[in-house]
């Protein structure tokens, strides 16, 4: 940072210099040094007094950058980036924890480190998409035609894998990594609902009190996550598992997040939501049928029964009610629900395989 807490950019020798030191070791160093700046009090304040505490975790932010986006696409840095993305975007969340936690939560610095990676990291996410085929397309048809491919497909690699072969330590490591977003699941479309009402709203809001039970703790959908995960008798805290998620599906998690915030892409969000609901009940029946050929209770395999039953439901919903009609309202910019749609299924596939990855590696591990 400069003197006047602005950021600086790196000159390509500095970033040069810079590039020869990051390792996990050192991301893990600049990612504690972060975690103390959330816990500062007043932190623009101290930063305006003292610049130069941030000047090592800056550096290390601006070598991740580089190395995960310019060439190299190193996991580390990858994974650096994202955890610092994810620890400034759960601020937007309440978890009913010590109120401290949320003192900078609004903090200037807090605010460029965002904005500093979410663009390096959109920009490199949207080079692997086709904008301008987007822009040329009849979105309507394209969403109806995405809508009965990902409701039925072939079972993927990963999907044969779990319903095939995953033994109980890849079972366990699928929900140590799907208990992040499983715990706290639907709280970004909570924030888009404020506003007028018409009939999209409407239909989005009976998508978020069906999530939500009606009201009915247990009969959230995070509950019976929780409940998943007291069956197995592992850990049920939010964020319990946090170490284990894979960049990317902390990558997954920050776009949603994104997203939700800026109505802005608005109709990027509800693309993505779409193909999450559509998709969810064929992807969710392989890790139910995992479970079944596990021998497990029906309590470890309830979250994937409900999805499997409703999502079906709330995916016509999505398309007929929600994406369809916004088509039609913004003609204009309607490639955006089908850029949403398929960079959420380009995303959500690059997280299984992730998953996939990581199960394998709990199966080899428990059998060594």
């Amino acid at each position: 940072m400069q003197s006047d807490g602005t950021a600086r950019s790196l000159t390509p020798l500095e970033v040069a210099d810079t590039l020869q030191f990051p390792s996990q070791n050192n991301y893990e160093q600049a990612e504690r040094q972060f975690v103390e700046f959330l816990d500062t009090d007043d932190l623009d304040a101290k930063l305006e007094q003292q610049p130069a505490l941030t000047q090592s975790f800056d550096s290390a932010l601006e070598a991740a950058l580089v190395a995960a986006y310019k060439g190299e696409n190193s996991p580390e840095a990858h994974l650096f980036l994202q955890r610092v993305l994810y620890r400034i975007n759960r601020l937007k969340l309440f978890w009913y924890d010590d109120l401290n936690r949320y003192k900078n939560e609004r903090a200037e610095y807090l605010r460029r480190v965002r904005n500093r990676v979410e663009a390096e990291w959109q920009s490199w996410e949207s080079a692997q998409l086709d904008i301008e085929g987007y822009q040329n397309s009849d979105v309507k048809d394209a969403l109806t035609r995405r809508a009965g491919e990902d409701l039925d497909p072939p079972a993927s690699e990963t999907g044969r894998f779990f319903r095939d072969e995953a033994r109980e330590a890849a079972y366990r490591r699928l929900l140590e990594i799907f208990s992040l977003d499983g715990l706290v699941e639907a709280s970004q479309l909570c924030r888009t609902m404020g506003g007028a009402s018409n009939r999209i709203h409407e239909m989005l809001t009976r998508v978020l009190v069906e999530e939500y039970g009606g009201g009915r703790l247990h009969r959230k959908h995070s509950s019976y996550f929780k409940v998943m995960l007291d069956d197995l008798k592992m850990n049920a805290a939010p964020e319990g598992y946090f170490d284990r998620t894979p960049w990317e599906v902390l990558a997954s998690i920050n776009l949603s997040f994104l997203l939700s915030e800026r109505k802005l892409y608005f109709l990027r969000y509800i693309g993505g939501l779409m193909y999450t609901e559509v998709s969810v009940p064929a992807g969710f029946s392989h890790y139910r049928e995992a479970a079944a050929r596990l021998g497990l209770s029906k309590e470890a395999m309830a979250y994937w029964d409900l999805h499997i039953k409703e999502d079906e439901k709330h995916g016509q919903w999505m398309l007929n009610d929600v994406a369809l009609p916004l088509a039609d309202q913004y003609k204009k910019d309607a490639w955006q629900l089908l850029l949403g749609y398929d960079q959420q299924r380009f995303m959500s596939d690059r997280a299984a395989t992730a998953i996939m990855r990581e199960a394998k590696q709990a199966d080899s591990q428990a059998a060594a």
